[in-house]
């Protein structure tokens, strides 16, 4: 009779040469923190039994209450966004039942408007927006430096040098100091 076979021990997989670089990041911080405080306003409307509503959704909300029907290059031009962006976002707050879109004045074109369900907890929303604007100013006025100076100060810089273009001197200054050969193209069938 054999004798039994001793598996081989499992080796580990070889380790990447390549190191991660999204293991640094400035900005991880600041977008844990935003995630974090629109949790806590998810936490508001849930504890009011405002349900399937997310913080993001609210500007556009109240501005189609305070403007009442716009198209949407109409409501992403008031709102600061692109059209694309906010037509992903119209139909995200349609399929949960904030808006709804109707035929224009000239049949050609779409409104976007409030469902009653909307118009329902709009006055609430709006208590809401002012309640996070006297919270956050709270907050500002805890720290040695507010947010909302930071971001003008950043916006002040980018003014003079765009965030494209110090991208792409960092990855100029990479390029020419990198002693690695460039990657190889497929010359195709030879």
């Amino acid at each position: 009779m054999p004798e039994p076979q001793t598996p081989e021990p499992l080796t580990p997989a070889p380790a990447r040469s390549a190191a991660d670089p999204t293991r640094e990041s400035l900005w991880r911080p600041l977008r844990l923190l935003q995630a974090s405080m629109d949790a806590d306003i998810e936490r508001i409307y849930t504890e009011q039994r405002i349900d399937g509503l997310k913080p993001s959704y609210v500007m556009e909300l109240l501005r189609l209450n305070a403007h009442g029907p716009m198209t949407i290059a109409e409501l992403a031009d008031s709102v600061g966004r692109t059209h694309s962006a906010l037509s992903q976002k119209v139909a995200a707050m349609r399929s949960a039942g904030w808006v709804q879109t109707v035929v224009g004045a000239d049949a050609r074109t779409r409104k976007v408007t409030l469902t009653d369900r909307a118009r329902r907890v709009v006055d609430r929303l709006a208590a809401e927006w002012q309640a996070t604007e006297a919270a956050l100013a709270e907050l500002e006025a805890e720290i040695p430096y507010p947010l909302s100076r930071v971001v003008t100060d950043i916006g002040q810089a980018l003014e003079r040098r765009s965030f494209h273009d110090r991208i792409a001197e960092k990855l100029a200054l990479n390029a020419a100091t990198d002693p690695s050969p460039p990657p190889k193209t497929n010359p195709g069938p030879e």
